[in-house]
């Protein structure tokens, strides 16, 4: 029986899964995208597909990966969705499916607790500052009970905290098979899992992260993988991008002063004047920061030339100079004491490695790629391809002879079936191709696939667009709909998620909605960036529960997509503006100005689709179940008044139109009645 065949059986009405699960439903969008993925499997090759919301596109690859007995590597965007993954749909489906597979989880080496760096930051307590104190003595009572030393385990601990690079390793800084606790390193056996497992959970970062430095244990494991799927694949090209390039911080530099100075003192002090080398090199990041000091936080400075723009050029080649020699005067110290511990050997290797890097930024970018600067707390100089194309095709997607030839891989025997590639999300593109996702990810001759969610979009959903708000330009925008979205959210009592597109916009709408909402009884403004992530999503989900007031939701950036509230706790979706990209983005630039050369059209080809995509993401945030219902409001008048609003409105589902604010006031009072089950549009 083919694989394709077995994968029917099992979705069928009277299959395994609706034997394992009464509430499993079959849905012919979940058994066709399953098929595809087998028939993929099978016969090798590339097949992308965009699977709405609902259909169960997890499943819908899992099944097929099980059942094929391949070697697997699963690949996602978030963590959450590699933890899901990992502890909840793989174990469930293993044990319907009765296979004996062994899974493995593999994260990056920041999300594991780093032994030897953990003892280092807990010998140098007295100099932290007392919060910071507190946490470590909680990270190393636990890690006496972990057995993964995965960090996600450690309930509280910030993503942001600053105890997270004392305690885990970087490329530059670990130590390798020479470290003292090699034997029990984390990140160590988490790798060696995962060349023994039959399927390994990954995210892009570490994918993407070895593809350009051959670092992250991929290069041991990807030979042995015939199949390899990608969810959430919408992110591939923009993580790509991050880890193809290259880029060189000042916070890389005070990390690589602070690691000389402690390695210095303890272990051969007396022997190098470590704080002055130390303070040599600090001095040199300082003053690199100083050379763009006009430039205002947050933004990002062209560099088309050999120096930046606006940057005096003479400040700027000193600044430049002043780091190579502090760096080159540090390793030359480290260079003597190489032979005492193998902390100075990592030392001398990232000193050499930040003299290089240097050295590409005092030459010129590359014909195909962008520099820019990025300021802010600290500096950033960064080089990015403009997409991943090119390597996708010569690196990733190529034939294993040849990946064999460059990369020393080991070739595939002869006569079998490819390596099958799977990419997959909700949202891809918004015409037949996918040309949105398919072009810059190299994927022009993959088999493409278009699964439509079984939601009923014109029963549970509709769409409002409020005509009295000013232009986006108008700087009143941001305040007027603020008051708009207090004035629904209070009838709704709360259950409202609003998205910006920029940060000042977040900023200015979540403050006139916290100074609107106060005192006893009052709905909760929550805001990006007041709490870490998870706290914000906990408190949203919540709701009005257990006596606490209903709450709103103001964010950007990623909550966009991956942020899932299902039920009631969330009702009302408000975008603020249409998502264009940002035009001073010197990426965006730079892709806006290769279409131009080309004599294409920059708006139609490139801004266009990066809105309709942008939009259908936040969009997706309305209904998540066959039992949701909501409205989705665009505060951006362009939508109904302008030509472009319906390739736009054409990329949403096909939800029900409010054109006039009676029939959002009708729509917003079906809302608050939860027995109803008619349209929310009456």
């Amino acid at each position: 029986m083919s694989l394709a065949a077995m994968v029917s059986e099992v979705f069928a009405r009277d299959g395994v899964m609706s034997r394992a699960d009464p509430q499993f439903q079959p849905r012919d969008g979940q058994t066709q995208m399953a098929q595809a993925v087998a028939v993929t499997i099978e016969k090798g090759g590339a097949l992308v597909v965009e699977a709405g919301t609902g259909v169960g596109k997890t499943f819908a690859y899992l099944v097929p990966v099980l059942l094929s007995g391949e070697r697997v590597l699963l690949a996602t965007a978030t963590k959450a969705l590699q933890d899901q993954l990992f502890a909840r749909d793989l174990p469930r489906l293993v044990q319907t499916l009765g296979l004996p597979v062994r899974v493995a989880l593999l994260k990056g080496r920041a999300s594991y607790l780093c032994l030897h760096r953990m003892k280092q930051a807990c010998h140098d307590m007295p100099a932290h500052e007392r919060s910071v104190a507190r946490v470590l003595t909680k990270v190393r009572e636990w890690s006496h009970s972990t057995l993964s030393g995965d960090l996600a385990e450690l309930t509280g601990l910030d993503d942001r905290s600053p105890v997270i690079p004392l305690v885990t390793s970087t490329r530059e800084n670990c130590l390798g098979s020479q470290c003292p606790n090699f034997r029990e390193c984390h990140v160590h056996i988490a790798r060696r899992e995962a060349l023994a497992a039959d399927i390994v959970v990954i995210n892009h970062h570490l994918f993407f992260a070895d593809v350009a430095v051959r670092e992250s244990g991929m290069a041991e494991l990807l030979p042995t993988v015939r199949v390899v799927v990608f969810d959430e694949a919408h992110q591939i090209n923009e993580t790509g991008v991050q880890f193809l390039g290259l880029n060189l911080s000042t916070g890389q530099l005070l990390d690589f002063s602070r690691d000389v100075l402690a390695a210095g003192f303890d272990q051969a002090r007396g022997l190098a004047d470590w704080l002055a080398l130390s303070r040599h090199v600090e001095l040199s990041a300082r003053d690199l920061r100083l050379a763009v000091e006009a430039t205002p936080r947050g933004a990002k400075i062209r560099w088309m030339d050999e120096i930046p723009e606006g940057v005096p050029a003479q400040g700027w080649q000193d600044a430049l100079r002043g780091v190579a020699v502090a760096c080159a005067q540090a390793q030359e110290a480290l260079d003597t004491v190489s032979e005492i511990s193998p902390d100075f050997v990592r030392l001398y290797e990232r000193g050499a490695e930040l003299l290089a890097r240097l050295a590409r930024f005092a030459g010129p970018c590359t014909a195909d790629g962008v520099r820019w600067l990025d300021v802010g707390a600290q500096l950033r100089l960064i080089e990015s391809p403009l997409d991943i194309a090119q390597a996708m095709r010569a690196r990733v997607l190529a034939a294993p002879s040849v990946a064999a030839e460059e990369d020393g891989w080991p070739e595939e025997s002869s006569g079998g079936p490819g390596r099958a590639w799977i990419f997959t999300s909700a949202t891809l593109g918004t015409d037949e191709r996918l040309t949105w996702f398919t072009e810059p990810a190299g994927l022009e001759d993959a088999q493409v696939l278009r699964v439509e969610s079984p939601f009923d979009y014109a029963l549970q959903a509709a769409l409002h667009v409020p005509r009295h708000l000013p232009s986006p330009s108008d700087p009143s925008h941001s305040r007027q709909l603020a008051d708009w979205v207090g004035d629904a959210a209070g009838r709704l009592g709360g259950r409202t998620l609003v998205l910006t597109t920029t940060l000042k916009a977040l900023r200015a709408i979540g403050d006139v909605l916290k100074a609107r909402f106060t005192g006893p009884g009052a709905l909760e403004v929550l805001v990006q960036g007041d709490w870490p992530k998870w706290r914000l999503m906990e408190r949203f989900r919540e709701g009005a529960s257990a006596g606490r007031p209903g709450c709103l939701l103001v964010a950007s950036a990623t909550f966009w997509e991956g942020f899932d509230v299902p039920g009631d706790a969330l009702e009302l979706v408000v975008i603020d503006k249409l998502p264009f990209p940002p035009p001073g983005d010197p990426l965006v630039e730079a892709r806006i100005r290769r279409i131009e050369i080309a004599g294409g059209k920059a708006f139609t080809a490139y801004a266009l689709p990066e809105a309709a995509v942008a939009l259908k993401q936040g969009a997706g945030r309305l209904i998540r179940r066959e039992s949701d219902r909501g409205i989705l409001v665009v505060g951006d008048t362009r939508l109904v008044t302008m030509g472009y609003g319906k390739r736009l409105l054409a990329a949403l589902p096909p939800m029900r139109r409010l054109d006039s604010a009676e029939d959002f006031n009708t729509a917003l009072l079906a809302l608050t009645r939860p027995s109803t089950t008619d349209p929310i549009c009456l």
